[in-house]
């Protein structure tokens, strides 16, 4: 029978209703949840032993040079070459493929940053003048000075701003920006509220960019080349543009290289892991990287060899004079 409408509970109903919810449910529930739980965690450590148990799959050896023109090449290991037969590649490929001919030529350097223990080279930026320039473009270079005569120089000698300290709260909102600033030592002091603003390229006698000479540093930092680390331990940069003369290209890749080997101490292994060449448009070739490194470690590991000779031969000499 149906309850009626005006509010009346029918015999029993109003005892469910007052049961709670958790009181009803089913006493096996958790106990049935609990065991599949633990099977699943039965299965997956039964899988992880047998993964364990079976012998991993044997990869075979790299092959060093593929007989044919087409072949995979994750079957063989990545060729290298000398470096003025990469050039020479990367020059053949821009013919063959029609491309400009005077695309940029890039290399990407891979650099081993370890020191002792965990210690490690921070990663860091620099400017080098390159033998054979392979662009027209000039740099942007602002001058601090607040003397008349010093800044009358500046603007003579190429400097796109000039100014003191004025220019603080310019340079601070973005109204002014400039791809090098250099300072005389008189403004220095003012200039602090700027270190943070301008980082690496904060004036300072290490960088070149702080000095009384101001042709000199207007004349380097106007035409440099600038390059920087990426990602902890990569440098990407333009270095020619592949209409060069090959030897001109050489010596701008190895000016660079040899100015990124000065950042880590000769005592350690080297700083260049690995380094690969291409152009706009080509694949990237790796580089054989004997002849490219300053030869200044192989120097001192003579020197070493010489030393510990020039040791050994002391005890038999005195032995002969006795």
């Amino acid at each position: 029978a149906l309850a009626p409408r005006c509010g009346w509970v029918l015999p029993g109903l109003e005892q469910r209703l007052a049961v709670p919810a958790a009181a009803t449910a089913r006493p096996y529930a958790a106990a049935a949840k609990t065991a599949k739980k633990d099977a699943k965690k039965d299965a997956k450590r039964s899988r992880q032993e047998k993964v364990k148990d079976e012998p991993r799959p044997r990869r075979r050896p790299l092959m060093a040079e593929p007989v044919d023109d087409v072949y995979l090449t994750w079957l063989y290991k990545r060729p290298s070459y000398e470096l003025e037969q990469a050039v020479g590649m990367l020059k053949r490929f821009q013919e063959l493929d029609f491309t400009p001919p005077k695309q940029f030529v890039y290399i990407n350097v891979s650099l081993d940053m370890a020191l002792q223990k965990k210690k490690k080279v921070d990663p860091f930026s620099s400017s080098v003048t390159l033998p054979y320039r392979f662009t027209d473009e000039v740099n942007k270079v602002l001058v601090f000075t607040e003397n008349e005569q010093e800044a009358e120089v500046a603007r003579q000698h190429g400097a796109a701003i000039v100014g003191g300290v004025e220019l603080i709260k310019w340079i601070l909102e973005d109204e002014i920006q400039a791809d090098f600033y250099v300072a005389v030592p008189a403004i220095i002091p003012k200039l602090i509220p700027l270190r943070n603003k301008l980082r690496r390229k904060y004036p300072s006698i290490r960088r070149n960019s702080l000095g009384s000479d101001i042709p000199q540093m207007l004349r380097f930092f106007r035409e440099c080349h600038e390059y920087a680390v990426e990602d902890e331990s990569i440098i990407k940069t333009r270095i020619a543009r592949l209409d060069m003369p090959t030897e001109h290209i050489i010596a701008n890749l190895k000016t660079i290289i040899h100015d990124i080997c000065t950042f880590k101490p000769s005592n350690f292994d080297p700083i260049v892991r690995s380094l690969v060449i291409r152009s706009s448009t080509s694949e990237g070739l790796l580089l054989k990287l004997d002849g490219i490194l300053p030869e200044a470690e192989k120097v001192e590991e003579k020197e070493e060899k010489n030393a510990v000779d020039e040791d050994q031969q002391k005890p038999v000499q005195e032995s002969v004079r006795t």
